[in-house]
């Protein structure tokens, strides 16, 4: 009987960073496989090594210990088919919105007219129509964000990388652009990893929510989102949802202590 590759596995992922007095246990042994088109979010407390799981999957850190493969290959360093959007949107800011969008794809050789047209498709896609000749000063910080996501999609990778992307924006915003995000994410069903600190954004967006847990960072426990998509107020006022966030909020806050070195 076939198998079916995992789009992104960790293989007794490990990481420690040298500090002045010794070295830090990110992670230690995780083991994690992510399907072709999941939406799996990331979530735990302070220290459990989210984001450092995330820039392994990214290439922008080489793991002490184990491995990250997508599609079957081991990753060595950043690549056009893993988009990576952080909390920071490091838009140029002398540069309008639809040239941020085009940047990646002037870069990637495309010419001047089709990456004209894909910019604007991703432009119009997650709502910044009438602002694509703005300068990033001009924006809110939920439209740079939308900007940035704009920019990862143009050039077409095939898994997306997010790490607490909304985590800065005011509570009405980030509702909104989780709900754009979902709209365009049921469009493509590209992979999502999406790392955040927030228990009611980690099960909205969610197929699967992974707990971590700390020192070292590990896998504590993997909870299904059995709730259907598209999701909606509706969805997020139901008991079945809240429910769900007991679950998270509880495999995430009341995790035993475990501090490295101890018995």
């Amino acid at each position: 009987m076939s198998t079916v590759t995992p789009k992104i596995e960790f293989r007794g992922l490990s990481h420690r960073f040298e500090l002045g007095a010794g070295d830090f246990a990110a992670l230690d042994d995780v083991d994690l496989s992510i399907a072709e088109g999941e939406f799996v979010t990331v979530v735990g407390p302070s220290g459990c090594g989210k984001s450092t799981l995330m820039n392994a999957a990214a290439g922008l850190l080489t793991p002490t210990g184990g491995e990250v493969l997508v599609d079957g290959a081991a990753v060595h360093g950043p690549s056009p088919q893993r988009g990576v959007i952080f909390q920071q949107y490091a838009l140029f800011p002398w540069m309008s919105v639809r040239k941020n969008v085009e940047f990646g794809l002037k870069i990637a050789g495309v010419g001047q007219a089709e990456r004209r047209a894909k910019a604007q498709h991703f432009i119009d896609l997650v709502g910044l129509t009438d602002f694509a000749d703005a300068l990033p000063r001009t924006l809110s910080g939920g439209m740079k964000q939308r900007c940035a996501i704009a920019r990862a999609y143009a050039v077409d990778p095939t898994v997306l990388l997010m790490d607490e992307p909304f985590g800065a924006l005011d509570a009405l915003t980030r509702v909104q652009l989780q709900d754009r995000l979902l709209d365009t994410w049921s469009r493509d069903r590209r992979t999502v990893m999406f790392i955040t600190h927030d228990v009611d954004e980690a099960v909205y967006l969610a197929n699967r929510v992974i707990v971590m847990a700390a020192r070292p960072g590990r896998v504590h426990q993997v909870i299904d989102v059995g709730l259907p998509y598209p999701r909606s107020e509706e969805i997020r006022l139901s008991p079945e949802f809240a429910e769900l966030r007991r679950q998270v909020w509880h495999a995430v806050y009341h995790q035993p202590t475990t501090l490295e070195g101890s018995p």
